[in-house]
């Protein structure tokens, strides 16, 4: 028998074609009913960005975080919501699950505890999906697709955690609990969802779909019952079942990394991606430029407008979501403005005067006038710990 084809209730067919070699080839399946799953090889299949949290533009701690409205601090990508919740340090760490190709995580570690949450305590992390990177879930058709949240998860505190999903287009949402089952021990976890028939997402470069990952609950999100189908959202609903306060004792942290969201009704293999790509897709939401090396240049050529400012333009590594709002730099101090005459001035203050999606205007100010001979120029970052970075285009 050369080979052997299962045909499915529609066109679809899988062939199990017999080895061209000689010798044998065994295929492994499993022990109880289950579904084997397949893998897309094609394309992206994780919709999860930075889900192995290897790419942190804006620095790898911060500490004393004690209130967040989706703000995000270290790992790209990865933000939190927080009230009335203690305080925290986010790191990108190193502690990763062994063997499984992982070379960073994220941390979340208390640093002042609150064991008597109010009513209104929470603390939940984010991570918020685009909605033209959604289309491939089919919301809103006979056909919307199952999709599979996995994570490694590692934590001191074992107990009940809720996953919630948000369908921003619909203003539904939907949450699943799982468990960690062992204290300070690497372990995986799947949770399986529903596709929406109901409710198409909007293709557009809005949101498409959150994630909220709770960490803690007071009574006004958790003594409901558990949104365990796509429904208007209840507050009171959204974290039911979650019976760890994450913040109760300043021993507490938890690790998370491998995050994978994908349309299968099974959790396959995390798909690791070159740094490059995961650094691309992350610049569309945040352009960054970090000190390298003695005077990094960064893409900004500037001339005079003024005896004392100089006028330029930076252009991003890729386009951004949409136009940027707003700039973040370490100080004005470890900047340089190197002219072509050889020359170089510190600029008392660095400001954005028009944002785009390709780059953004500058000014580089300085606090007294500069000599004729240095009024055209390259910005450079002259300090180690220099860094400016472009807000607005996050979701």
């Amino acid at each position: 028998m050369a080979s052997i084809k299962l045909k499915g209730d529609t066109s679809g067919e899988v062939t199990i074609q017999a080895p061209s070699v000689a010798g044998t080839t065994t295929l492994n399946l499993p022990a109880t009913s289950s579904t084997l799953a397949t893998q897309n090889s094609l394309g992206v299949r994780n919709l999860i960005i930075n889900g192995d949290m290897q790419i942190a533009q804006r620095g790898t701690s911060v500490s004393g975080i004690t209130s967040s409205s989706g703000n995000y601090y270290t790992v790209d990508r990865m933000g939190a919501w927080m009230t009335s919740a203690g305080t925290w340090t986010m790191t990108q760490d190193n502690d990763v699950p062994s063997g499984q190709g992982f070379a960073k995580s994220m941390k979340w570690s208390c640093t002042t505890a609150n064991a008597s949450l109010s009513a209104g305590s929470y603390l939940h992390l984010t991570h918020n999906i685009e909605a033209q990177n959604c289309q491939v879930l089919k919301f809103g058709s006979s056909s919307a697709e199952s999709f599979t949240l996995s994570f490694w998860v590692k934590s001191n505190k074992t107990g009940t955690y809720v996953v919630e999903f948000h369908h921003d287009d619909a203003s539904k949402t939907l949450s699943k609990t799982y468990t960690i089952d062992t204290a300070d021990t690497w372990e995986k976890k799947t949770v399986t969802v529903a596709g929406n028939t109901a409710n198409a997402i909007v293709n557009d470069n809005g949101m498409g779909l959150q994630i909220w990952h709770w960490l803690l609950a007071g009574t006004n999100f958790s003594s409901g019952t558990l949104h365990s189908t796509w429904t208007t959202r209840v507050i009171a609903n959204d974290a039911a079942g979650q019976t760890v306060n994450l913040a109760d004792n300043t021993a507490n942290y938890i690790n998370i990394t491998g995050v994978q969201l994908e349309a299968n009704t099974t959790a396959t293999p995390f798909e690791h991606r070159m740094y490059s790509q995961e650094l691309a897709m992350c610049q569309r939401y945040l352009p960054a430029f970090r000190y390298n090396t003695s005077s990094t240049v960064i893409p900004a050529l500037t001339q005079f407008n003024s005896t004392t400012t100089s006028r330029g333009y930076i252009t991003f590594p890729v386009p951004t979501r949409v136009s940027v709002t707003g700039i973040t730099i370490s100080s004005a101090s470890h900047f340089i403005l190197l002219s072509y005459a050889g020359g170089s001035n510190t600029p008392n203050a660095f400001t954005m005067h028009q944002g785009g999606v390709n780059g953004a205007g500058i000014d580089v100010n300085f606090g007294s006038a500069v000599s004729a001979d240095t009024k055209t120029g390259v910005v450079a970052i002259d300090n180690s710990a220099g860094y400016v970075y472009f807000t607005g285009a996050e979701l």
